[in-house]
């Protein structure tokens, strides 16, 4: 876990990424393992938690925030300062529910880059392989305001 908070801003209890378990030339797979005692499972339907979806899409934001930080990098662009922020949903798909005591994997997929705008899909499986969410994104880095 401190590679990811040298990588990207998330902290926890917002950070929705355990560790990196492939860092690919177009992507990233990382991995999850769902606690009980998530502080959104105290209100996201007590005495039947799942995971919101919306936080299964925030993990795949922060494994491709993880990847184009790492991909620029290697590129030679200045990171100091930057800030991966989502600038695009589309077409998510939410197939299956996933439960505290899960650990599910997040694979992200490049597809290009557009000035400042990077566009992405990933598909988030629960443990048994079923996919629970697939979706395309777009993260924009931006360079802190001075």
């Amino acid at each position: 876990m401190d590679d990811l908070v040298k990588t990207i801003p998330h902290r926890p209890p917002f950070l929705f990424i355990d560790e990196v378990t492939e860092l690919r030339e177009d992507g990233i797979s990382a991995r999850r393992t769902l606690r009980a005692d998530e502080f959104y499972f105290a209100g996201h339907y007590p005495g039947n938690p799942i995971m919101p979806g919306v936080l299964l899409c925030e993990s795949a934001f922060q494994a491709a925030a993880v990847y184009l930080v790492k991909k620029m990098e290697g590129e030679g662009t200045d990171m100091e300062g930057r800030t991966p922020i989502l600038s695009r949903i589309g077409d998510a798909k939410f197939k299956n529910i996933v439960r505290p005591g899960e650990t599910f994997t997040i694979d992200v997929t490049y597809t290009k880059t557009l000035a400042d705008f990077h566009f992405l899909k990933a598909v988030v499986r629960r443990g048994d392989g079923k996919v629970a969410v697939a979706l395309d994104f777009v993260l924009a880095m931006i360079a802190a305001e001075v």
